[in-house]
């Protein structure tokens, strides 16, 4: 019985992704493609392998996509499989955030959400940069972040107003600077993500820090300073869900387009 109501909830929001959100946000503004390029030979290299070594942190300070693996990458972010493993961490996310009790809270239970390729999706940017083959370029990437255009993660957007609806405080915690907290906020509420509890950007004293550094420290203030309690933490990176003051649950989305130490 307990296996059939499992079943029943996870095909209930994957419907609910392909009828209310995926049908009404886009990840990306191109045509969506099938499948991968898995079955295409790649001379010297399995992209699938490199794929998986990213995701599971073993493979780690890597500065661009193998250009082997360009085509592969692109049709695994275009397509259907991205959706699909971006749904099953959400589902995961979801049974977790059902199960706890907040009634009776007192305002500080908190969920932290990063920004890029896990509540905004940049596809439209990378889709004509190599899908991470390309050596990465700040100065045009933050030109679009401050177009405000890029669309909403389906499957993180279902999480996020699961959360909300559940009784949790959202913070948004990014590696985008200050500089762009315009364009990140115009580009948040556009999106779908019309209220926060607070959105950290990187401010001139983290400039020097790393990733994990940077993000390790906002979550121990958000705990000890300010009080709050972050039971879940979802990302992109694995330097977003490590560190210190991870909270209680962390999450791991795919993206095999970059890596941020």
């Amino acid at each position: 019985m307990e296996n059939q109501c499992s079943f029943l909830f996870f095909f209930t929001i994957f419907a609910s992704c392909i009828f209310n959100v995926c049908l009404s946000t886009e990840i990306h503004l191109l045509r969506p493609k099938h499948g991968t390029a898995g079955a295409v030979p790649v001379h010297g290299i399995s992209c699938d392998s490199w794929r998986l070594g990213v995701e599971t942190n073993n493979i780690r300070y890597w500065k661009t996509i193998p250009v082997e693996c360009e085509k592969y990458v692109g049709h695994y972010m275009l397509g259907h499989l991205y959706r699909k493993d971006s749904n099953i961490v959400v589902y995961e996310a979801i049974q977790y955030a059902q199960s706890i009790d907040l009634r009776g809270s007192d305002g500080k239970d908190i969920w932290v959400f990063d920004v890029d390729e896990t509540s905004m999706s940049n596809l439209p940017y990378f889709a004509k940069h190599g899908f991470g083959a390309e050596i990465f370029n700040p100065a045009l990437f933050y030109e679009w972040v401050d177009s405000a255009k890029g669309p909403a993660l389906p499957a993180t957007l279902m999480l996020y107003r699961k959360v909300i609806s559940l009784g949790f405080k959202v913070v948004f915690l990014t590696g985008r600077t200050e500089a762009h907290r315009k364009g990140t906020e115009t580009n948040l509420k556009r999106a779908g993500y019309p209220t926060w509890e607070r959105l950290i950007l990187r401010g001139a004293s983290d400039s020097k820090l790393t990733a994990i550094a940077y993000k390790s420290n906002k979550r121990k203030k958000l705990e000890e300073k300010y009080g709050y309690r972050i039971h879940g933490n979802i990302g992109d990176e694995w330097s977003d869900i490590i560190g210190t003051n991870i909270g209680n649950r962390t999450f791991k989305l795919p993206d095999p387009m970059y890596y941020v130490g």
